[in-house]
């Protein structure tokens, strides 16, 4: 539960209280096999929508998503997509933002805004009996922002706060240095909340003219799950989203492929611990080979604590408390990423640790154990990602983003299970093979720069 939620669950009085509480912890309760049953919604307008009915507990969940995120910023001015989806719910209409958010705080309706490198989503909690204001406040947000002057330069100071304390933190320093370097004057190298010296120059018809451009029906997604039916969400699909443009007005992107790979790149910063980000060439959610790469990655460095690099890195050698790695992949690119901080005298060790193991798992494979456990693990723990309304209603839209089909999640334990050892074993020299692009930040002993292959 985010601070707004907590918040609105202060303010909520009586019954009400009771109802979004009861809502809010239980999280809607969908089964996994609920989960699964999928209805897909088409309304009288030919909105297309996701629906998951249950009626457990009084909340309805809405996740939607519009394709253009920061890939639509201008070259010189990243953060405008950020910026803009987070003032599209501070005012609307004929409301300015203290009067949108009283009335979305005395409905203990939560609404909210993210970007993201290639899409912009909106999120949506409501009790269901403020079901048909709280969909009118979504459309609203999304068809007729306001952009005051006075929320404007309040949510720009908070992002500029939030970039001055991103400019001292290790970790931010060298996730911005590792796609700057991989991916440079592409979209993905630049950062989606903008920098200290774009967010200053960004306006509001600058702000305005992304909203225009990108909130459109074509390459919309939504999912709703929760207490209402495919009656009911039809006619409120046309109602909500029925006024945006039938098509939005995106600029093209380039495919692209991270660049950088073999260098190594020290960021010198005193702080107690060297953060190492490290990441190369992943592979697309469309390739024949994605499943195969999935299982690969959660054997090296997933979300299992037997992982390769887990056992190699922390468990052998104590060397960090923690190492991952996970597959990415957008619209344009895909890589395969990961991460640790180690104390500044164990920072060469810990990275040749890394690609020791990298290079001994792409040229061996894994063993059966290791895939059978893989396998065990990502089919149980993908499950206990479902376990809520909102986390159901996300995963739905991603699924639709990735094109995966409305049945995926039943087909999906079958999809992994069908993998074999051969296979795995061909992907993991095609995904760990090219090698890493590096980068360093803090005071790490021994350790310098380098250029790609040296």
């Amino acid at each position: 539960m985010n601070d707004r939620s907590i918040a609105l669950l202060r303010r909520a009085k009586g019954p009400l209280l009771a109802a979004f509480a009861a809502a809010a912890a239980l999280g809607l309760a969908v089964t996994s096999a609920g989960a699964t049953n999928i209805q897909k919604v088409v309304s009288p307008g030919g909105i297309e929508a996701w629906l998951v009915h249950d009626s457990t507990v009084p909340l309805i969940a809405v996740d939607v998503a519009f394709r253009g995120g920061s890939d639509q910023d201008p070259d010189d001015k990243p953060g405008v997509a950020a910026l803009a989806a987070g003032l599209w719910d501070e005012g609307a209409g004929d409301m300015d933002s203290n009067a949108f958010h009283g009335l979305l705080e005395r409905k203990a309706i939560d609404l909210s805004f993210r970007a993201s490198r290639d899409y912009v989503r909106g999120t949506l909690r409501t009790l269901s009996a403020n079901r048909d204001e709280a969909f009118d406040y979504l459309r609203l947000a999304l068809t007729a922002p306001r952009f005051d002057a006075e929320p404007v330069e309040r949510v720009r100071a908070q992002v500029m706060s939030q970039l001055q304390r991103q400019a001292t933190n290790p970790n931010d320093i060298g996730s911005k240095q590792w796609w700057k370097t991989a991916f440079p004057g592409h979209p993905y190298g630049r950062p989606v909340d903008g920098t200290l010296e774009s967010i200053p120059q960004i306006g509001v018809d600058e702000l305005k003219a992304y909203t225009r451009r990108v909130l459109a029906r074509e390459t919309m997604k939504i999912a709703v799950v929760g207490d209402i039916d495919a009656a009911t969400l039809g006619p409120l699909l046309d109602k909500t989203f029925g006024a945006l443009p039938a098509k939005p007005d995106l600029h093209p992107v380039a495919n692209a492929k991270p660049q950088g790979i073999g260098r190594r790149i020290v960021v010198h910063l005193d702080v107690p611990q060297a953060v190492v980000t490290f990441g190369g060439l992943g592979i697309a959610r469309s390739d024949p080979d994605f499943m195969a790469a999935y299982i690969v990655n959660d054997i090296l460095g997933g979300g299992s604590s037997s992982s390769r690099l887990y056992r190699e890195v922390r468990e052998k050698r104590g060397l960090a408390y923690g190492v991952y790695d996970s597959l990415v992949w957008f619209n344009h690119a895909s890589v395969i990423l990961g991460g640790t901080a180690t104390r500044a005298e164990a920072t060469a060790e810990t990275i040749d640790v890394v690609e020791r193991e990298i290079r001994r798992l792409a040229e061996g494979g894994p063993t059966e154990a290791e895939v059978a456990a893989a396998k065990s693990y990502l089919k149980g723990s993908y499950v206990l990602g479902l376990d809520t309304s909102a986390k159901i209603a996300s995963q739905l839209v991603q699924i639709q983003l990735d094109n995966l089909g409305i049945d995926y999640i039943d087909r999906r334990g079958a999809l992994i299970d069908a993998v074999s050892l051969d296979d795995i074993k061909r992907v993991a020299k095609r995904l760990l093979d090219p090698g890493l692009l590096i980068t360093v930040v803090g005071r790490p002993v021994g350790l310098t720069s380098t250029s790609q292959g040296g």
